[in-house]
């Protein structure tokens, strides 16, 4: 046999074969063959068929051995740039020999799964085409869920295919292997052994993980001198000090929205983020639809320093500093009957808004909320808990269980106790699972310092960020898609978490170092989890008991139990502090990068942020007066189309950050919000070198909110790509709005100023739908702005990203868009959130200026686009009076990243540049289950289709079905009084329509 060609001999010719090979892919049939040929005829390669195939043409036109040429083709190509790299053996694929059943091509598979993030399990269903996840659903059997997501967990594929994931285990920023890895925690761990572990240290994020946390005892028992040690930038200490404030230990508060008429949030963002959004964002929404079966809707109201999405939905905002917070909820606690809780200051300010607001809640007691933001101080929740129990709302809208934390601890005391160890000498070996303290801890912690006096230290993460710069091991961690593990939901019900491909990286769990660590190398993260499980089940009937979690995504019957506790009857006097010089400063999570770890997708860089609509930047928010007093007001805002703003200098407490300052409606004045998670170094290529450093200021008496900030202008002028002015609809009413009295006064109120033009005098067409007629009902009650539909619509519909150059341009690309509108005083202005996808006009201008018929009206009322036709003379979208078009002005989309194109839905096409693209209610999601009524002889039922932004929609805002079908939801919503067409005076008749927004105020503070 001919022996295989050298590395060094593939790459000599490769140039050669790559130029040739892709000059092959552009051709077909006999002209593919000529390329080869033409390919036989160099020198180079003449020489190498000579020693590959030394029979001559006898062996060349053997098909075996054409076959053989092209795999030495191919593997020649796949070693581009191979100089310095360690050869890797060859691997043969091969077609199945037997194909698995489930799996047809072309039909996609469903898996239960969860992501754990910020304290809580979300219940997901992973869309698998072939064996690779493609789209993240949420999981309507997953009480944490229901069936919705938000936009982390719709980015959380992105970050799976993540080309700047960590993809080789590193020894001081060198290749290295898992074998060798393990000979140094073997020779570590034998000298731990005989000092009991006392030199070992364990840092982890919060854990929720039972199988986590019992291996975790597990080593701690074999090395009881050892520690472990948790931390995260987005902590919940506060509510864990409140607790023990309350009760004397910690617990978990669950709440009840479904049941609550009435709400109190003291800086609670509740629908948006913490353990259980999801569920309180569907079960809050669904006792404000107002429908002909529901008449009523519940109250909300919401005091805040920074504007929030929560903020934006209440019936009444109450903007205040972060100094304020503590003698308002004393206030409201004495006003309900707390004894000894004070409050006189906020009485003498906003006593006929506490007053208000405190006969609402005592006119609903056992039925109303009162919850307060984990970033506030420990009294704060420890008053909510009292203000609970004396308006009899425990056990039935607010409930008590046991920690989903496996140790809740108070995360920075134990970060500042690991710092202590290390600066004495005390740490030999620290082994960090996840998360990125280098860059996160607070600022007057010394963490990275005291970590380079560390003599082992050992880093698992998905990237190779700044803290895995910083240790001699990296391990690239095994995403949660590629995982086996466990993870707790808000209430404590389990979900196990398995794996949807293998790792692409051959990552590794944090069950795996901890198996290393308690020297049981060999076992798998499946071995560890499924051997937990199999000792807590109880009965003989274990692998059904297995598959059938597997398959839900939940073990059920492990949501804790309620308690009963009772909250302490007294609190000690407010503290009396001098008023600090300077600005109050409020420290928050980005509303997209979140605490960073999100930094490199750029979904959500590109994402508008809910309030702002900026992107790729962080700002330091400033309400408008406070701008006006600094002369700032005449520097920051639209010049031409373009935000501008300027740079100015952050201090607080001794250090400084430079970042862009922007002027927010609603935030209350002599106070800045500055937003972490931006400022990376070691990101990623996107993430890198965006906005400032946050971290670089926030300390650990600091974490929330402090006093004594100064604002320093520098005068150098910057940039911002907002999208708040982009694609401009000119009309009247756009948002319509009422209060419920007047609505169920008088329902014709939503459409008093109604112009609607004649039906019969139309050029168009009119169009018979005799089987199925599409159209979408948005309630504008419902949405809360925070734009997980934009992110589900990017992921399902292979939408790129741009960049900042070319939003700021009006070029981004997504097919639908969350609009912002403020109403009133810019104080303390109303807010609405109105989607805006195609509107699927029946009577379309788009349709009629395309001279080469590329937008296409359906059979069943969709305004279809046939990219192959479309020439790029955007005429449609000059004509569309919604904006809801894009246009591909360059090639945005990467076509040459490998993981990418795993990535990508094959149902939807890949646009290349000079091709209009929009929204055309996910035709392929319904194509498919017409496909499959067809089958059964049916008529597609109501509900099963679900467009990508109906389905990640925690509130239930958007509802899609057919027309036809009187019986279906979206036919029954159009019949409501609320309904009402966008632009109707223009008689496009569009499929898209909206449900007025509905505010309950309070009639005492009517105009307050």
């Amino acid at each position: 046999m001919a022996k295989e060609a050298t590395p060094q001999e593939l790459v000599q010719i490769r140039p050669r074969l790559s130029t040739l090979l892709h000059k092959a892919q552009q051709e077909r049939g006999r002209r593919f063959w000529r390329s080869l040929e033409e390919l036989s005829e160099t020198p180079e390669f003449l020489e190498y068929l000579q020693r590959e195939f030394p029979h001559g043409a006898a062996e060349w036109n053997d098909p075996v051995g054409r076959r053989r040429f092209l795999k030495l083709m191919g593997a020649s190509l796949a070693l581009a740039g191979l100089s310095g790299c360690v050869y890797q053996p060859q691997e043969q694929i091969v077609p199945y020999v037997r194909q698995p059943e489930e799996i047809v091509p072309g039909k996609p598979l469903f898996f239960a799964t969860a992501m754990p993030f910020a304290g809580e399990a979300i219940g997901l269903l992973v869309r698998s085409n072939e064996g690779r996840p493609t789209k993240i659903e949420g999981n309507p059997e997953h009480p944490g869920s229901l069936g919705a997501t938000d936009l982390w967990a719709q980015a959380s594929i992105l970050q799976l295919y993540d080309p700047d994931r960590s993809r080789t285990l590193l020894y001081l920023g060198d290749i290295s292997s898992w074998s060798a890895f393990l000979s140094a925690i073997r020779t570590a761990m034998v000298e731990q052994d005989g000092k009991r572990g006392a030199g070992l240290r364990l840092l982890t994020e919060t854990v929720i993980s039972p199988t986590l946390a019992d291996q975790i005892r597990t080593l701690l028992q074999k090395y009881p001198a050892a520690k472990w040690h948790q931390y995260e930038p987005v902590t919940r200490d506060n509510v864990r000090l409140g607790a023990q404030m309350a009760f004397g230990q910690p617990v978990n508060t669950i709440y009840r929205f479904d049941q609550a008429a009435r709400v109190l949030s003291l800086d609670a963002d509740f629908l948006f983020r913490g353990p259980g959004h999801l569920r309180y964002a569907r079960d809050f929404a669904n006792r404000r639809r107002v429908v002909a079966t529901q008449r009523d809707m519940n109250r909300l109201y919401v005091v805040e320093t920074s504007p929030t999405i929560t903020g934006a939905v209440a019936d009444h905002r109450l903007p205040v500093k972060p100094s304020e917070m503590e003698s308002l909820a004393r206030a409201i606690a004495s006003g309900v009957g707390v004894s000894g809780a004070g409050g006189e200051a906020a009485n003498a300010k906003y006593g006929s808004w506490i007053s208000a607001v405190v006969r609402d809640l005592q006119q609903h007691r056992g039925s109303s909320i009162v919850i307060v933001g984990d970033e506030q101080p420990p009294i704060i929740h420890a008053l909510a808990h009292a203000i609970n129990a004396a308006l009899g709302n425990v056990g039935r809208t607010v409930l008590y269980t046991d920690p989903i934390e496996a140790n809740p601890a108070i995360q920075t005391e134990s970060l500042r106790e690991l710092v202590a160890d290390m600066e004495a000498g005390r740490v030999e070996m620290l082994v960090i699972l996840g998360g990125n303290p280098v860059y996160n801890a607070p600022a007057d912690i010394p963490f990275r310092a005291a970590l380079e006096r560390v003599p082992l230290r050992v880093h698992l993460g998905l990237y190779r960020d700044e803290t895995a710069d910083l240790c001699h091991w990296h391990v690239p961690e095994a995403h949660y898609l590629e995982s086996w593990s466990d993870a707790r939901a808000y209430d404590g019900t389990v979900s196990i978490i398995q794996p949807l491909i293998a790792p692409l990286y051959q990552g590794k769990t944090a069950h795996e170092i901890l198996a290393v660590l308690n020297d049981q190398p060999d076992r798998t993260s499946y071995d560890v989890v499924r051997d937990y499980w199999q000792r807590q089940h109880s009965g003989g009937d274990f692998e059904m008991w297995w598959r059938r979690a597997l398959h839900d995504g939940i073990i059920r019957d492990t949501a804790f139990q309620t308690r009963t506790l009772t909250p302490r009857a007294e609190f000690p006097a407010q503290a009396v502090n001098q008023p600090a010089r300077g600005f109050e400063v409020v420290f928050r999570p980005d509303p997209s990068v979140y605490d960073g770890r999100f930094a490199n997708l750029g979904w959500l860089q590109e994402l508008p942020k809910p309030l702002t609509k900026l992107t790729w930047d962080n700002v330091i928010y400033m309400s408008p007066r406070t701008a006006e007093r600094m002369g700032l007001d005449r520097v920051v805002g639209s010049r031409g189309g373009e935000i501008w703003s300027e740079i100015v200098e952050f201090r607080f407490k001794g250090r400084s950050v430079r970042g862009p300052v922007y002027l927010v409606p609603g935030h209350p004045d002599d106070c800045v919000t500055v937003f972490f998670g931006y400022g990376r170094e070691r990101a990623g290529r996107v993430g890198d070198k965006i906005g400032y450093n946050a971290f670089a200021v926030r300390t650990a008496d600091a974490m929330w909110s402090g006093a004594g900030g100064e604002i320093v202008r520098t005068g150098q002028e910057y940039q911002l790509a907002s999208t708040q002015l982009h694609f401009l609809m000119e009309g009247r009413d756009l948002v319509r709005a009422t209060t419920l009295e007047e609505y169920l006064r008088d329902p014709e109120t939503v459409h008093k100023r109604d112009h609607q033009p004649p039906q019969d005098l139309s050029l168009y067409p009119q169009y018979q739908y005799d089987g199925y007629r599409w159209g979408m009902a948005i309630d504008v009650s419902a949405c809360i702005g925070c734009n997980a539909c934009i992110v589900a619509c990017q992921a399902e519909n292979n939408i790129p990203v741009v960049g900042k150059e070319q939003v700021a341009r009006s070029r981004e690309m997504h097919w639908l868009r969350v609009d912002t509108y403020y109403e009133g005083a810019p104080e303390n202005p109303t807010t609405y959130f109105q989607p805006i996808p195609c509107q699927q006009c029946e009577v379309a201008p788009c349709e009629v200026v395309c001279p080469v018929n590329a937008t296409v009206h359906s059979a069943e009322g969709l305004n279809d686009m046939v990219y192959n036709r479309c020439v790029g003379t955007r005429y449609c979208s000059n004509n569309c009076p919604y904006k809801v078009r894009r246009f591909n002005y360059l090639l945005y989309q990467d076509w040459d990243t490998p993981t990418y194109k795993l990535m990508r839905n094959p149902e939807v096409t890949i646009r290349s540049r000079g091709v209009m693209e929009k929204c055309t209610y996910c035709v392929q999601r319904i194509q498919a289950a017409k496909i499959e009524a067809e089958k059964d002889g049916r008529r597609v039922r109501d509900g099963e289709i679900l467009t990508a932004c109906q389905a990640v929609c925690p509130t239930e805002a958007i509802i899609f079905g057919d027309l036809n079908d009187p019986s279906s939801r979206v036919a029954k919503l159009k019949a409501e009084k609320r309904n009402f067409a966008l632009l109707g005076e223009l008689n496009t008749r569009p499929r898209t329509s909206y449900l007025a927004a509905l505010r309950n105020p309070n009639p005492e503070l009517q105009g307050a």
